[in-house]
């Protein structure tokens, strides 16, 4: 949730601004590999505080294509487990199949920044 210390690990949400909470919208600028860096404004719709945080980004004609983004926390005995889920929905999901693809790379470069510097 420090999204203002994002820059400073995160190799695919190159930078995140905005309040966590629920009905705000925020600004999120993605680079996925190969690609240029891009914004998108979603729709905060979950935040558990410690616990969950979500975002709902849409195109403006509804039913086009729809994302759901989910990070979650999971207290574990070994530690905490960090997972994070997409869902995509509408017409046009099959013709954004290759930066589909580049944005799941960018999320999994993510984790792997995520898990280093949390073991430092």
């Amino acid at each position: 949730m420090d999204f203002a210390r994002y820059p400073d690990w995160n190799p695919f949400v190159r930078r995140l601004e905005g309040v966590p909470r629920v009905g705000e919208t925020l600004d999120v600028f993605i680079e996925p590999a190969g690609h240029k860096i891009s914004r998108f404004r979603p729709s905060v719709v979950e935040v558990e505080f410690e616990r969950s945080f979500a975002w709902r980004g849409a195109l403006p004609i509804p039913g086009l294509f729809t994302g759901v983004h989910r990070f979650s926390l999971t207290d574990e005995a070994r530690g905490t487990r960090f997972e994070q889920s997409e869902d995509f929905s509408g017409l046009l999901v099959p013709l954004f199949g290759s930066i589909l693809k580049a944005t799941e790379l960018g999320f999994k470069n993510m984790n792997t920044a995520l898990k280093v510097r949390a073991e430092n």
